[in-house]
């Protein structure tokens, strides 16, 4: 099933000219003497927010650095394991504090989220690795795979469909749904929408997304590697799916082709599309009406599937 989901009125297009724009300022302060960790702490004070009362708790998810997100009457035998976005290069647990604290107060649900390993330090498949482990040991604590669900944003999107495939391989229990958020499942950037969608995107375009897929593969990886890319992979046998995506992203078709890919191979697949929205626009869910409306349809979704 396919949503075209609602627009903004005037005042909605203004706010998410702002947000666009602080974005821009921000990628206008780099240049290439900018080194990554400078990238990295102007991206985290950028989406830093903790407006949405939850507790947090870091722990050791097999080695892996990770931080329990629980917002206020969060049932403890439900869990979402959230894998942040950044092109797998910059992005954190707290750049994604405020978006994952509202996905737990959606669902009601704990979430659990990883900081990963990045690039360029560690290459693919490094934070796929880390993926699995936090997977792997959120189910040898006792949490019940129909009380799962795996999580992720535009890189963290594609980790957490590539997390799905490496665990059927290995016959783990699959979790009962998965939401991917302006997914990345293409690192060779062959959807139509990069010249369909150019001057839409206020932000990615073909170069850049290249750019980083080049960054974090290496010399020698195959961007179209199914664990990479997994548009590329059998899809057969993956759980529901809620893929939300903006109409004026370049990836949208990395959204788009997954879904009919996904259900050509018969997994069950809603895919939201929505109108005049951004990149990952659920991280401005404070200025954007439309991403409170997004974060709601996906805990309605996970309540569904968990049954609840």
């Amino acid at each position: 099933m396919t949503r075209a989901m609602p627009g903004t009125a005037n005042s909605g297009t203004a706010a998410i000219d702002q947000v666009t724009e602080r974005i821009r300022k921000l990628y206008g302060g780099w240049d290439r003497t900018t080194t990554i960790d400078r990238m990295r702490g102007d991206w985290d004070e950028l989406l830093w927010s903790d407006s949405v009362a939850a507790q947090s708790e870091k722990v050791s998810a097999q080695g892996v650095d990770a931080t329990w997100i629980v917002a206020a009457e969060a049932r403890p035998d439900t869990v979402l394991l959230y894998l942040h976005g950044g092109g797998f290069q910059v992005g954190s647990v707290r750049s994604h504090r405020d978006l994952i604290a509202r996905l737990s107060r959606a669902a009601g649900c704990r979430a659990l989220a990883i900081d990963y390993r990045r690039a360029p330090e560690h290459r693919f498949p490094a934070a796929l690795s880390d993926a699995i482990a936090a997977y792997q040991w959120l189910l040898e604590q006792g949490v019940a795979p129909a009380r799962t669900a795996i999580a992720g944003d535009s890189a963290g999107g594609g980790l957490a469909l590539s997390t799905l495939l490496v665990s059927r391989e290995r016959n783990l229990p699959l979790p009962a749904a998965a939401v991917v958020l302006s997914a990345w499942t293409d690192l060779a950037a062959t959807g139509e929408s990069y010249v369909s969608r150019a001057a839409a995107d206020p932000l990615n375009q073909r170069r850049l997304v290249q750019a980083m897929a080049r960054n974090y593969l290496g010399d020698c990886a195959d961007p179209r590697d199914p664990l990479a890319s997994p548009l590329f992979a059998d899809l057969a046998g993956l759980p529901p799916l809620l893929m939300q995506v903006g109409d004026r992203e370049t990836v949208l078709d990395d959204s788009r082709n997954f879904a009919a890919k996904a259900r050509a191979a018969g997994v069950q697949v809603e895919l939201e599309v929505w109108d005049k929205m951004i990149h990952v626009f659920q991280q401005f869910a404070a200025e954007l009406p439309q991403a409170g409306l997004a974060i709601d349809s996906i805990g309605r979704f996970l309540r569904r599937h968990w049954q609840l």
